[in-house]
């Protein structure tokens, strides 16, 4: 943790400043310590360079174990394709020299995929997961000089209110217990002026018609652990059968949508290990979250304006995205 970041953090629970303690160093950064409420108390521990907020087991964990293992399958700077740049930059419609210098806040940061492009834009850069992929996030993304990662909880932001001038969430809210709770907690963490960005799974007819849905209320209770072996063994002849079915005239691609899994091929520049890894990677992500709550163009328009947001705009960029600015008086 660097020093700087303790003007931003406040208790979760007293939306008090916190202090620093029992701090071990290494450089301006801070490996150890406690940070302590001083009025109520209240102690969070700061372990491997990363200030922690919340237990070390929740219904993340799924995350912390996939974006563990799979590490730097969905940073630019690994695949060597700008498929998480496009997605931010489209979902978002910033532009680098928006957030360049500036404090943005990546709300659910998973591995830092979408954070790594922030940060190459030259954000000061406040990575937020509520899983253990912060441990992930911070190995990928500790040579960046600007970036601070936390462990935290959606629902109690350990930080300043009204502090950001950017703040994004890309494919987490979804995965919340109660979503609209979890898009609400964002908000009041940007600064007057500032932009909001979020996204979600989108609820259609065609969702319901989704094989993943079919199958989550068995697979969303397996052990994850096993889940992710069974995976393993059966998603390179899923995706294979997925190719196969593709190639079928006119039906091709109706019939894809049979197998639950899922197919990247003909949609990004992967290799044949990539495309494999991220096949793996993605089925794991439909089947095994707790939570997944796909939303409506209605209801994200409606959380936006409710709010208080300004400029608000709902669209497809790859998810269902909606944006906004927080009025300035």
């Amino acid at each position: 943790m660097h020093i700087d970041l303790l003007e931003i953090l406040r208790c979760p629970q007293t939306g008090e400043r916190l202090l620093l303690e029992e701090a071990v160093h290494d450089g301006d950064r801070v490996v150890t310590g406690s940070l302590v409420s001083a009025s109520s108390g209240r102690r969070y521990a700061i372990r491997d360079f990363v200030p922690r907020f919340v237990p070390e087991s929740n219904y993340a964990d799924n995350f912390g174990m996939q974006w563990n293992k799979f590490r730097q399958t969905q940073l630019d700077s690994y695949s060597g394709h700008r498929i998480s740049a496009n997605r931010f930059w489209s979902a978002t419609g910033w532009r680098r020299e928006d957030i360049a210098g500036q404090w943005v806040l990546d709300a659910g940061c998973g591995a830092g995929r979408f954070a790594e492009v922030a940060l190459e834009a030259g954000a000061r850069l406040v990575a937020l997961d509520y899983s253990s992929a912060v441990d992930a996030a911070y190995a990928n993304l500790r040579h960046h000089p600007n970036v601070h990662v936390v462990q935290g909880d959606i629902y109690a932001l350990p930080f300043a209110r009204g502090f950001f001038p950017f703040v994004y969430s890309l494919g987490v809210l979804q995965h919340t217990p109660d979503v609209q709770r979890a898009f609400a907690s964002l908000p009041p963490m940007v600064a007057p002026g500032g932009k909001l960005c979020v996204d979600f799974y989108q609820k259609s007819w065609k969702s319901v018609l989704t094989p993943k849905y079919w199958l989550r209320p068995v697979t969303k209770r397996m052990p994850k652990r096993v889940l992710f072996s069974m995976l393993e063994t059966l998603v390179p002849g899923m995706l294979a059968t997925s190719r196969a079915l593709g190639k079928v005239p006119v039906a091709g691609s109706g019939l894809q949508r049979v197998v639950p899994v899922a197919n990247y091929v003909g949609i990004l520049p992967l290799t044949e290990k990539q495309h494999r890894e991220w096949s793996l990677l993605d089925t794991f992500d439909w089947l095994a979250p707790q939570f997944d709550h796909p939303q409506t163009r209605a209801t994200v328009k409606r959380w936006l304006e409710d709010a208080g947001m300004e400029n608000v705009e709902v669209l497809m960029a790859g998810h269902l995205t909606g944006r906004g600015t927080a009025p300035r008086a």
